[in-house]
């Protein structure tokens, strides 16, 4: 049984978040660590190149290692987890307050 495994990106998060779910007791086997891989690369693609950033891809991982660590193998629930953090990366940059709405 695999009791640590390490997702390590470039600013380091999803590393973190592996970490914290292995401390509360998540144990990820290395096919739901593949799957995990798998769903981060697909839905990364999936994005407009301006969105693949490092920090994009970490958010992302940290998602669904997240739902993982609470029990989800469902690959569609991993991967809305995943878009879940975009939509809300994106939502807030394209409000537009009331008070700057005056033309």
């Amino acid at each position: 049984m695999l009791k640590i495994a390490r997702f390590k990106f470039q600013n380091g998060r999803a590393e973190r978040a592996l970490e914290e779910a292995t401390m509360r007791g998540a144990v990820f086997q290395p096919e739901l660590i593949e799957l995990m891989r798998t769903i981060l690369e697909e839905v990364t693609a999936t994005l407009p190149e301006a969105k693949r950033t490092s920090a994009t891809k970490a958010d992302m991982a940290s998602a669904i290692l997240a739902c993982a660590a609470k029990g989800e193998r469902n690959p569609i629930a991993l991967k809305t987890a995943a878009m879940a953090t975009v939509v809300q990366c994106s939502h807030y940059s394209h409000y537009i307050s009331p008070e700057r709405r005056v033309v």
